[in-house]
């Protein structure tokens, strides 16, 4: 159980779940993309999101896994509409696979929720031969969003409604290289330390809502874009360390979040009237927080932009 109960400005608290902060929302009619929706935070993002009405697009690397997933929402919820793709974000082609099977659905996109991410992983390099972490969390996200951000300004302009992207961060974005993102060294193996090098991706997630919101604001869309910590929460993130994984697993029950409280933040920002109009921002516990101060750096999110652009050479 979470000890914290305090309330934050929105009325809610790190204790509060997916459920309790979308309550009485109704989502009917919009379509939204889950990644990483076959376990943890993204399950029940997908769970809940479908349960308020909305058409929820199940975007992960093992279809299979997500059937089953899927399967076992249809038997609580048998009115719920769910997809499943596959999507694996360390593959350029996959993404680009995915987004273009996804476009020729002509569905429209009201929520991109990039929310599928590994952490703490020993040095790997992804299929486009970037390190993992920052591939995976970072990367494949930049250009799924990228490749699918036309249709969710169609989506937008159309239905007269606010378009929303969620980017899943994370404290540590705090925790990071001196440098903040090692654009010279983003594949350096000797230098490479897996904590700091989540902690590298976690604060490019924060700096791209950032940028995001900026271009979108210039363009006079009406998209919103914005970060999130979802809290510490009891899923195989950890996977890469057994021995620190086997000790939250033991004491996390006392004190981390389990996936219902997990994923409220998330489905808070997708979801809620609090948060229209709200842009550029970084929210924790389903209330506004404070990045840190390298996270609102404008001209670090704007290298960040050419730097990912070079890397992805989207359209």
């Amino acid at each position: 159980m979470w000890p914290f109960g305090w309330k934050g400005p929105s009325g809610f608290s790190p204790r509060s779940t997916a459920e309790h902060v979308t309550q009485g929302i109704d989502a009917t009619g919009l379509t939204a993309i889950v990644t990483g929706a076959s376990s943890g935070i993204g399950a029940e993002t997908t769970r809940v999101l479908a349960l308020r009405g909305a058409h929820v697009v199940m975007a992960v690397r093992n279809v299979e896994s997500g059937g089953k997933v899927k399967d076992e929402i249809l038997k609580a919820i048998p009115t719920a509409k769910i997809d499943v793709m596959q999507l694996d974000l360390n593959s350029m082609e996959s993404v680009r696979k995915f987004a273009s099977e996804f476009i020729s659905l002509s569905l429209p996109l009201n929520i991109l929720i990039n929310n599928a991410g590994i952490m703490a992983a020993p040095f790997m390099l992804s299929q486009d031969n970037i390190e993992m972490q920052f591939a995976t969390n970072h990367v494949g996200h930049f250009l799924l969003t990228d490749l699918v951000l036309d249709t969710m300004k169609k989506t937008a302009c159309e239905s007269d409604r606010e378009g929303r992207i969620v980017i899943l961060s994370s404290e540590a974005h705090r925790f990071t290289y001196s440098e903040g993102i090692r654009f010279d060294k983003i594949n350096d193996e000797s230098g490479y330390n897996s904590i700091w090098a989540y902690g590298q991706s976690k604060l490019a997630n924060v700096l791209h809502a950032n940028e995001l919101t900026r271009r979108l604001k210039e363009e006079g869309v009406n998209i919103t874009a914005n970060s999130l910590h979802p809290g510490a929460i009891m899923t195989n993130l950890l996977r890469f360390h057994s021995v620190i994984n086997s000790v939250v697993t033991m004491v996390g029950r006392f004190v981390l979040k389990n996936v219902h409280q997990g994923a409220a933040t998330t489905c808070y920002v997708a979801l809620h009237p609090q948060v229209k109009g709200v842009s550029g921002e970084y929210f924790t516990d389903s209330n506004l927080s404070k990045a840190s101060s390298v996270a609102k750096d404008v001209e670090l999110a704007k290298k960040l932009w050419d730097f990912s652009l070079s890397l992805t050479n989207p359209k």
